[in-house]
């Protein structure tokens, strides 16, 4: 990995010190991780527990995806540390605040990728195969000659497979032996991308408004393309997918869940209107958390899947069958 100069190629307020290298690996993003949950109640619910030491292998899977996320931020803010500059808010980043060596940001990359696969390959083949998916999604996001995050829409595609991703990171906790069902990934992965392409209309919606278009452009080069309509028709196009497809996984698995769906629903209509607010939490996932109505959906629909879990609803079945309404 090329990192360039140590220290003159960007304008710095001081020399950093271990609290910025601390920062750059972004650990305040954990709450990200959340997304593993649901692989694991999944597999739990598909598969059963297949795995001789469960409490092992939940640690080791925590701190895999713990540590190749942060080596992926660790590039992430120095090879953006140019382009955060133009931005409103990331050019408070310690990479763009504070003069890095580049050395021990490659330095402290290798540390936290060493660690994160070698507790992988200690849990299974199956979390090490995903870890290195993981950490190439990293390198290929941000890395030159490829570096997608300046390609309109494949940024929004590559960044939104870590969603898949921490899925069957948590699915391997449990069950090391499968993969999830094809479904439920696509779904992961088009609900991940809705996310994503939220948070860039978001970003469209505010920089534009306060600082115009060819600023945001020169902060990340995808925006060139992109157009408030582009962006809003991509929301749109993500969702539907994620619902299609997580209909497909409900339907074929459990008749039940379909009864989760309208929360579902909720939730992707809740976040699409808190991205158009001034300010939205949208641009900052790792806060959602401090969204009261938003997590008041997600509560309901834990309920409604708990619920419909537990509950047999034989009327349900009647809708995977071919009925017609006889007109005589």
């Amino acid at each position: 990995m090329n990192t360039g100069s140590s220290d003159r190629s960007v304008p710095a307020s001081g020399r950093a010190g271990l609290r910025d290298y601390i920062a750059i690996a972004r650990l305040d993003h954990s709450t990200k991780h959340v997304f593993i949950v649901p692989g694991i109640i999944l597999a739990y619910l598909l598969r059963g527990v297949r795995n001789d030491d469960l409490a092992s292998s939940v640690l080791l899977g925590l701190v895999t995806a713990l540590c190749i996320a942060s080596a992926n931020y660790c590039i992430n803010e120095w090879f953006d540390r140019e382009f955060d500059r133009h931005h409103p808010t990331k050019s408070q980043r310690s990479a763009v605040q504070s003069a890095m060596n580049g050395r021990l940001v490659q330095l402290e990359w290798t540390v936290l990728l060493i660690v994160g696969l070698g507790c992988a390959i200690l849990s299974s083949k199956l979390l090490f195969c995903v870890a290195c998916l993981f950490a190439i999604q990293g390198i290929l996001y941000n890395l030159d000659p490829i570096r997608s995050k300046d390609k309109a829409y494949l940024d929004v595609i590559s960044e939104s497979i870590n969603n898949p991703i921490r899925l069957v990171i948590g699915w391997s906790m449990i069950d090391p032996t499968s993969l999830p069902p094809g479904s439920i990934i696509l779904a992961y992965w088009f609900g991940g991308a809705f996310l994503m392409a939220a948070k860039r209309l978001s970003e469209y919606d505010e920089i534009v408004a306060s600082h115009g278009k060819e600023l945001l452009s020169r902060y990340r080069a995808s925006f060139a393309r992109y157009t408030q309509v582009s962006l809003t028709a991509s929301c749109i196009a993500y969702s539907l997918f994620s619902i299609a497809f997580l209909s497909v996984f409900l339907v074929k698995y459990r008749i039940e869940y379909m009864l989760v769906l309208p929360f579902v629903v909720a939730l992707f209509t809740a976040y699409f209107v808190m991205a158009t607010k001034p300010g939205s939490t949208a641009q900052k996932p790792e806060k959602l958390f401090r969204e009261p109505g938003l997590i008041a959906i997600v509560m309901a629909l834990v309920a409604a899947f708990i619920f419909t879990t537990f509950v047999d609803i034989p009327l349900l079945v009647t809708l995977t069958e071919q009925h017609y309404i006889t007109i005589r």
